[in-house]
């Protein structure tokens, strides 16, 4: 028997949770997330959320920001809309009992991080994502119109019958639950609110859950996804072998952090942009790949000492801590840093609205392609876009829902066919360390025509044995994941291969400059029928 909702969202991010809440109050509304509530990229974002909030500031200059980052290739009339709204978003999650840092005399305390012109940025200590996180779960608790799926994992999603591939309507989702069985989800308006990918590279920021589901899902059911070139490596995470994916936030640069050579101590940001440490984020990765590869460092250090421990420990107590576990006192050593992939640019194809290119399907949060961030995020808006386009989807598909939408009459249930208990999980965990390794030594922080077809051709052999073993054996987590993964390495490496120029994230030694006479558009790819 399929559960059915009026809204079935997958993810419980800032995304999922900002359309949640809104939707709630039109219809049922099903959350998936893949293990706990919270754990997704949402609750690690340190930073902050970028809001024009100060009488000094102004939405032209935070849009302005923002497509300077972007490299001029984001959507402008986007970056309008959320920086306009941001505000709005912002203020209606303090309503919800968010509590963000202040000053004295009640402001509220604004920090500058990379690319921003001005002091934007307002942030709940250094897990900022943390306590959105905590105030939206405990919002949606109070409204019995949301129900939470925890260890639920969605493998595909499926449409309505006799409709071309491309054109019929989502209608919901097959989902392995936490006792192993499959079940049917069924949504009159399925959200994708997946996050990003981080976990297809060998070294990334992201959680575990990171495997990008839902541009795999959506680009299997024949959604249009544009941009995977551009995935964000952040500049500094911590360099420690004990250490895993901890990151060492934008806002140690913005409050006057300094990068040197591990071997020398020297300064070297100034060599790449006149921002020195304040550049965007593709330039900074850039820089600290191009600076270990000449000396051959293993990592750079951060330089935080000359600012004092008092200060450290108040601002950033939760990476002064955690530095502290790993051996590193901050206030009077540098933290050793090396870039990891962090963010998604590209995916799922979306209007304003977060409707995709397949009816009934809408996207959310780091799992689209809205054109807000162009060719590279600038730092702190992507919890702004979650709750700008969380609120925004809602609102458009409560009004969809509203026009009659129905659930189908009868859909086809999951049918596991020959399927048996696998006796060679070792093809999982070998496929998934190689897919990680070759996209960190080939498809990379710099790019060049021959690791991207070397790339390509060892991708193509292991899809085929990933799919081989999809069939062959009962779906299992780790294996939807590989799957999925291998979806994604895919698509970045065909968005990467066709665009010949260097823009933003996608930074190649074979077409160094950037051309805006013939590349100033979007990498859209659509899987063929």
């Amino acid at each position: 028997m399929a559960r059915s909702f009026d809204f079935l969202v997958m993810g419980g991010g800032v995304a999922g949770l900002s359309f949640a809440l809104e939707a709630a109050k039109h219809g049922t509304v099903a959350v998936l997330t893949k293990r706990s509530r919270s754990e997704g990229n949402t609750v690690y974002a340190q930073g902050g959320i970028a809001a024009v909030l100060a009488s000094d500031d102004s939405f032209d200059r935070h849009v302005e920001d923002t497509v300077v980052a972007g490299a001029g290739l984001n959507k402008r009339s986007i970056v309008e809309l959320t920086v306009k709204e941001g505000p709005q978003r912002f203020r209606a999650l303090v309503a919800l009992g968010a509590e963000f840092n202040r000053r004295a005399n009640g402001d509220f305390d604004l920090t500058r991080e990379g690319g921003h012109s001005k002091r934007r940025i307002v942030h709940a200590g250094d897990v900022t994502g943390k306590e959105v996180e905590r105030a939206m779960l405990a919002a949606c608790d109070e409204l019995p119109n949301i129900t939470f799926f925890p260890d639920s994992t969605a493998i595909d999603l499926l449409w309505e019958r006799g409709v071309p591939a491309g054109k019929a309507r989502v209608q919901g989702a097959y989902v392995l639950m936490e006792s192993g069985a499959i079940e049917t989800f069924l949504g009159k308006v399925t959200v994708l609110a997946t996050g990003g990918a981080g976990k297809v590279y060998l070294y990334t920021s992201n959680p575990d859950v990171a495997t990008g589901d839902g541009v795999a899902m959506a680009y299997r059911a024949r959604a249009q996804i544009a941009n995977m070139e551009f995935y964000q490596f952040h500049p500094t995470c911590l360099f420690h072998p004990d250490a895993k994916s901890f990151l060492i936030s934008e806002a140690l640069r913005g409050e006057g952090g300094k990068l040197r050579l591990k071997s020398s101590g020297e300064r070297f940001m100034k060599r790449y942009h006149e921002l020195g440490e304040l550049a965007p984020r593709d330039v900074v990765a850039r820089a600290i790949d191009a600076e270990m590869k000449r000396t051959g460092d293993d990592c750079v250090h951060l330089d935080m000492t000359h600012l004092g421990k008092a200060y450290l420990v108040e601002r950033f107590p939760t990476i002064y801590a955690t530095c502290r576990e790993f051996g590193i006192d901050m206030a009077v050593q540098p933290i050793p840093v090396v870039p990891a992939a962090h963010y998604m640019c590209g995916g799922v194809v979306t209007d304003e609205d977060g409707r995709s290119t397949l009816p009934g399907l809408y996207a959310i949060g780091e799992v689209t392609c809205t054109g807000l961030h162009g060719a590279n995020r600038l730092a702190s808006n992507s919890l702004l876009e979650g709750l700008v386009f969380g609120h925004r989807a809602a609102v458009a598909a409560a009004a969809e829902v509203k026009k009659g939408v129905q659930h189908p009459t009868s859909v086809k249930e999951w049918d596991p066919g020959a399927a048996v208990t696998s006796d060679e999980r070792v093809v999982v965990s070998q496929n998934w360390e190689e897919i990680r390794r070759l996209m960190w030594n080939y498809v990379g922080i710099v790019r060049t025509g021959k690791r991207l077809a070397r790339a390509r051709r060892r991708l193509d052999m292991l899809r085929e044995e990933i799919r081989e073993y999809y069939w062959q054996y009962e779906v299992t987590r780790d294996v939807i994941e590989l799957r999925n993964i291998a979806d994604v390495a895919h698509l970045i490496v065909e968005c990467a291969s066709r665009r010949r120029e260097s823009r933003g994230l996608h930074y190649t030694l074979d077409y160094p400059k950037t051309d805006d006479t013939s590349w100033l558009k979007d990498t859209v790819i659509t899987r063929e029928a």
